[in-house]
């Protein structure tokens, strides 16, 4: 690990949780390449003492990671309508229309710009996978393909581009140099504007055992308690918050050029969790390592009982998170035959590591499965509904996440 914390540099040496070695979560495998040799990372998240940053090494560079990718955010349809319901909501409270400028940082597919372009409120994309910008593209989103820092937020500024609400959506935690990206969100920012975040709270992490969420990906796991020291640093206030329901509990931060003014009740309240949540104590961080274990032990029951009743299991979804989860805990084609997904991106693919096979759905009717684990557990009410025809043929839906646990 790097002897310094990515934000305020302090030696780090308090471990949050350990991992071990895993790929890159989003480096997909096709057929003629599962003989190369793959490449293993140390998977070992630390946390500042003093700032409580949670944060792992930058084994990978962004470069590496997010040039050519394999997400693609536009098949979740409760994630598109999550997107949807908040562009209402800032056209609502921010009064945007035709004279403004939204500026979304890791605009991926266009999967939220495209409402307000059908509200007639001007935008643009900021974008590195030049694959799926240019999906975007397609979809008459304007879209720039570049990693966003300070000189990108110069460039839009030299543009007459400074937004007037200036989003990003779990892309946060997904860069190395945070001081470097926050401080072009303030330099973006025109008078006046506003910030939008959103990212998975690591209250909700810790407190639902979400360890999954950990991924080379992810350089940071973030707080309140965090972000706001990092935002005022960069200039910037953090003056409200929702607490909302994506990815297994995440928070939607407002910031703005820092003016002094008071911060909502929303913000009063959420410190004080965080502060009942024990988060500005190591005690909290260094008992979190159990809790992976435990889960890990859990599966690998569940999974073995099964095999051992010669059940057959399939997994539902190929996230990163479940690369992460199923490369911790060993879990390769002795316990789970294949893996579906709907974005043709990863079919006929295979998972990083454990290189169990990525289908389309269609696959679970071919095969019917016994048992079907959900990977992407943080939608697993979606997938349910979608997928409800394998109880037609006896199967049942399983979920690692916070517990192991078959779903009625």
């Amino acid at each position: 690990m790097s002897s310094t914390c990515r934000f305020c540099s302090t030696p780090l040496t308090h471990t949050f949780c350990d991992l071990g070695m895993s790929p890159l979560s989003n480096s997909y495998i096709a057929a003629d390449e599962l003989q190369a040799e793959e490449q293993f990372y140390p998977l070992h998240a630390y946390v500042c003492g003093a700032c409580f940053l949670v944060q792992l090494d930058e084994f990978a560079s962004p470069q590496e990671i997010f040039s050519d990718y394999a997400y693609f955010s536009s098949f979740s349809d409760s994630w598109l309508e999550h997107c949807k319901d908040y562009t209402q909501l800032m056209q609502s409270r921010l009064g945007l229309d035709e004279s403004s400028l939204v500026v979304e940082i890791a605009s991926n597919d266009g999967y939220l710009l495209q409402y307000f372009v059908d509200a007639g409120i001007p935008v643009l994309g900021v974008e590195p996978a030049a694959n799926v910008a240019a999906a975007a593209e397609d979809k008459g989103i304007p879209t720039i393909v570049k990693f966003f820092g300070t000189e990108t937020a110069r460039e839009l500024v030299d543009a007459g581009q400074q937004a007037d609400l200036l989003l990003g959506n779990n892309v946060l935690a997904h860069v190395p140099d945070i001081n470097d990206f926050v401080a072009g969100m303030a330099i973006a920012l025109k008078p006046g504007g506003v910030i939008t975040m959103e990212f998975p709270h690591l209250l909700q992490l810790i407190q639902n055992n979400q360890f999954d969420t950990i991924y080379h990906e992810h350089f940071s796991y973030l707080s309140l308690l965090s972000v706001e020291q990092i935002f005022a640093r960069h200039g910037l206030q953090v003056f409200d918050v929702d607490e909302i329901p994506t990815h297994g509990g995440s928070l939607r931060i407002y910031a703005r050029l820092a003016d002094n003014e008071p911060v909502s009740d929303n913000i009063i309240a959420l410190r004080k969790k965080e502060a009942d949540g024990r988060l500005s104590n190591l005690d909290t961080y260094a008992a979190f390592g159990e809790k992976a274990q435990e889960i890990k032990r859990s599966l690998l029951d569940f999974l073995s009982a099964a095999k051992r009743e010669g059940k057959r299991v399939a997994a539902y979804g190929a996230p990163a998170k479940g690369n992460t989860l199923l490369n911790y805990c060993g879990v390769r084609q002795e316990f789970i035959d294949f893996t579906v997904d709907r974005n043709p991106a990863k079919q006929n693919r295979f998972l990083p590591g454990t290189h169990l096979p990525v289908y389309a759905p269609e696959k679970l009717s071919d095969t019917k499965p016994d048992y079907v684990l959900i990977l992407p557990w943080n939608i697993k009410d979606e997938i349910m509904d979608k997928m409800q025809h394998i109880r037609d043929w006896g199967g049942k839906f399983v979920v690692p996440i916070p517990k192991v646990e078959v779903l009625p």
